[in-house]
């Protein structure tokens, strides 16, 4: 049984958790990332100054700082896409509001066969299966509580948490082959 779900009661998943957040993302990029300032700046100049006072990051500081564990692995391309390099530039915002990030090469991803679709689980208990059109926007978010179907996402997610890479180990290897 899964249920529909508009962003604003997605948005509130986050402040509502209890123990672990957790995504998986498979998409070469987001319509909601080209959207923003820091997109133009990071094509522009290659890096990013984040703030690290906007609502997500003062929720994510207090979540982490709390003991809740929040975390992502991030599929990337061989190479990159612009949205992923963007993306893996964010890395360095997130972390220091104390998720876990990490990345993964898509190549790896398929050998795993891990979901292609974006997703995240909370609690251990119910998915937030993440809908998407082709211009890559978020159209709604579906919940998943079945148990069957949760642990099929919980072994993806300890597949992908056990054959990625801390996202700056990653960012050090995706430097050095495309230096």
């Amino acid at each position: 049984m899964s249920t529909l779900i508009g962003l604003k009661e997605f948005g509130e998943l986050f402040k509502t958790f209890e123990h672990s957040a957790w995504r998986l993302e498979t998409r070469r990029g987001y319509a909601s990332d080209r959207e923003r300032e820091t997109y133009r700046e990071f094509v522009e100049t290659g890096t990013v100054t984040w703030d690290l006072d906007n609502d997500w990051c003062r929720n994510m500081r207090a979540q982490t700082t709390a003991g809740k564990r929040v975390g992502r692995v991030r599929i990337v391309d061989n190479p990159p896409t612009t949205g992923q390099l963007y993306l893996l530039d964010n890395a360095k915002r997130n972390s220091a509001t104390g998720e876990d990030m990490r990345n993964l090469w898509r190549a790896d991803a398929e050998r795993l066969q891990l979901p292609a679709e974006d997703f995240w689980i909370f609690d251990s208990r119910f998915i937030a299966l993440l809908h998407f059109d082709e211009a890559d926007t978020l159209l709604h978010v579906e919940l998943i509580r079945e148990p069957a179907k949760v642990m099929r996402y919980a072994q993806a997610r300890d597949a992908a948490l056990h054959h990625s890479s801390p996202f700056e180990t990653f960012a050090a290897l995706v430097a050095a082959t495309q230096g």
